[in-house]
């Protein structure tokens, strides 16, 4: 599992995910939270309301994560796959 997170490209996939589902969450629990609070029970207001702090939460580390990954590509990219110095004996 922990080579999942070791490859930049699968990280970059995996924090655009994270970045939909965290605005999704905070779309919906603006929605339901403040629009239709009279229509909804207690347990699902709480729950939406709960919504709009997770999910921007979700969006904080999703775009961490994208941050992270993009400079782990631009780092494996600048490598060179040889090197040419001379070693002086």
């Amino acid at each position: 599992m922990f080579d999942f997170f070791l490859q930049p490209a699968n990280v970059l996939r995996l924090s655009s995910r994270v970045l939909l589902v965290g605005l999704a969450m905070l779309l919906t629990g603006i929605v339901g939270a403040y629009l239709l609070d009279l229509q909804l029970n207690l347990f699902a207001l709480v729950s939406l309301h709960a919504m709009t702090i997770i999910g921007p939460t979700l969006i904080k580390i999703g775009y961490v994560m994208r941050l992270l990954s993009q400079h782990n590509l631009r780092k494996v990219r600048a490598q060179p796959a040889y090197s040419h110095k001379l070693v002086a004996n």
